[in-house]
């Protein structure tokens, strides 16, 4: 028989004959870890992205809430103020 080239890349991995032709029949899983790792940092990147706009809603979310909260006392303290001037001229007539 021939033997393998002296200058042969072995880096590919061999054929698996029967896991080709009798899929069902393969249990083992190869994983490209190239492809792993890609969609891992993908991943990694999305989950990211999500807190930081979670993280931006929220922000202004707490804004608003004071930015409402600011305005009713406002208004709460004009109101306190105008029945305060109402019920002074009232006295005085």
């Amino acid at each position: 028989m021939a033997s393998p080239p002296q200058n042969s890349d072995l880096t590919f991995p061999p054929a698996d004959v029967v896991g080709e032709l009798h899929p069902g029949t393969n249990t083992q899983i190869q994983v490209d870890p190239t492809s792993s790792e890609v969609e891992a940092f993908k991943e990694k990147k999305e989950q990211e992205e999500a807190k930081q706009e979670k993280n931006e809603r929220e922000r202004k979310d707490s804004l608003q809430t004071i930015k409402s909260a600011i305005i009713i006392s406002g208004i709460v303290v004009a109101l306190a103020g105008a029945a305060f001037a109402i019920t002074k001229k009232l006295r005085e007539k």
